[in-house]
């Protein structure tokens, strides 16, 4: 099973449109979430197609009228959404700088950063670090030349209304946010068949992706957590932090189907992006 890293150039090339199809003109909608009438199941988006997605707005900066000002964009999906795959697709075709709160807080821990030592006081003591660590941490890692010149994709940050406000008053907010919307019952279904080559370190799926020979099938793990009962908290989990920060982004997030083949997915959320920027572009060339 090729790796979403190792794949996403092939589906990327195959998905390029013509430069005809890239002149169509796409519908865009401000969306708005529905709460469950259980309380527990996920938040519902309703798309408006009279409403066209306006760029978000940005703290002043010096642009050439030559060229836009890079694209940022906020990723979030449940667990087993996909994510992971799409934003190694994103990354592909538009060069993102791709940035994920957890992975950068490991990094600095390991690296011995004064962001990653104060986090690891909080770890070792059992608690969370507090948000004003990472948000600095996440401000730290935006504001670098990289991510500056390319543009950022935020993978799975922020994830509660006092992160985001956090971003805000910094004046860090995406141009987009696409929201990976799947069924329950298919996520449950990705999570609980999961299982892990400890020798390896492959992930297989027993139904989507079963193991080649019957010796690697003897020796699969699962984690702890893939289990129904413990996935289905860690939705609601989800639900409601999604829903924490619907006020402050719902003029920029876009719900996109992600139970539909990876491609299919990557062409929707390639639509959008490209809308995006082609938005910024025009922007900057009337001002």
């Amino acid at each position: 099973m090729a790796s979403p890293t190792a794949s996403a150039a092939a589906i990327v090339s195959s998905l390029s449109p013509s430069p005809v199809a890239a002149e169509r003109p796409i519908p865009h909608g401000s969306l708005l979430f529905r709460g469950s009438r259980n309380g527990s199941g996920p938040l519902r988006l309703n798309s408006s197609r009279q409403r066209r997605l306006s760029p978000a707005p940005r703290a002043a900066k010096a642009v050439g009228a030559e060229k836009a000002d890079p694209l940022n964009v906020m990723i979030a999906g449940a667990p087993a959404s996909g994510k992971g795959t799409q934003c190694e697709l994103i990354k592909a075709k538009y060069g993102l700088v791709h940035i994920s709160a957890g992975d950068l807080l490991r990094a600095e821990i390991a690296t011995g950063t004064e962001n990653g030592k104060q986090a690891k006081e909080f770890m070792e003591k059992g608690q969370l670090v507090p948000d004003e660590i990472v948000v600095n941490m996440v401000k730290e890692r935006l504001l670098q030349a990289d991510a500056q010149e390319k543009g950022w994709l935020l993978d799975g940050y922020p994830r509660s209304y006092s992160q985001s406000m956090a971003l805000e008053n910094l004046g860090i907010r995406p141009d987009i946010f696409i929201l990976l919307d799947v069924p329950d019952e298919l996520l449950v279904e990705r999570v609980v068949g999961r299982r892990l080559d400890p020798v390896t370190g492959k992930i297989y799926h027993l139904k989507y992706s079963p193991p080649e020979n019957e010796e690697i099938a003897s020796r699969l793990t699962q984690r702890f957590d893939d289990t129904e009962e413990k996935v289905k908290l860690r939705l609601q989990t989800h639900y409601q932090n999604i829903e924490s920060l619907v006020s402050i982004y719902e003029d920029v997030i876009i719900k996109v189907k992600g139970d539909a083949m990876v491609e299919d997915v990557f062409g929707e959320i390639d639509k959008l992006l490209t809308s995006s920027r082609e938005k910024k572009s025009e922007m900057v060339a009337t001002s």
